[in-house]
């Protein structure tokens, strides 16, 4: 008999996943270990991370936070990393693997300055945005912006209450 993942307990075959940059590893199903390695899509299998963020293992704790962390628009995950607490130790420990991440992709402007979460930015060409039936104009403010965690070029904010994806090329910082 296999263990259990240790996200989200799946019964079957799991393989050790190393949680950096400590020198741990735990048991997860592929499922969980894509998630880790290369991003989670938000969708029902997260779910399990209502219980693994208080798991009494800290690496589980540490895995749990960081996938949270990349489910920035996910209400729910939002939620619960407001309410979840790590003991101090274990956050640095989470917060490292995650700068490590962040670091390798940097945002830039059609100007080449860098943009940060929650910065603001001006449109500087009329976009069409696809699937909402209207075009985001020249000189729109899109405040609080989010930053794309994969992908140098793709920002999100608000424009007319719809969350959209804008390119870098076409928002100048305000």
């Amino acid at each position: 008999m296999s263990n259990p993942c240790a996200l989200c307990g799946a019964i079957g075959a799991v393989s050790p996943v190393a949680v950096a940059p400590q020198d741990v590893s735990v048991d997860l199903c592929a499922t969980c270990a894509t998630g880790v390695i290369e991003g989670p899509s938000d969708g029902p299998h997260w779910q399990c991370l209502h219980e693994a963020i208080w798991s009494a293992t800290p690496a589980v704790q540490v895995l749990a936070w960081r996938v949270l962390k990349a489910l920035p628009e996910a209400p729910w995950a939002r939620d619960l990393l407001d309410i979840a607490y790590l003991e101090p130790e274990v956050l640095a420990w989470a917060e490292a693997g995650v700068m490590e991440v962040e670091e390798a992709v940097v945002h830039r402007d059609s100007n080449g300055a860098v943009l940060a979460a929650g910065d603001t930015v001006v449109l500087i060409k009329d976009l069409p945005v696809k699937g909402a039936g209207f075009t985001a104009k020249r000189g729109t403010a899109v405040r609080n912006i989010s930053l794309v965690m994969h992908n140098a070029e793709h920002i999100e904010g608000r424009v007319e209450s719809q969350r959209i994806v804008i390119l870098t090329k076409f928002v100048k910082k305000s």
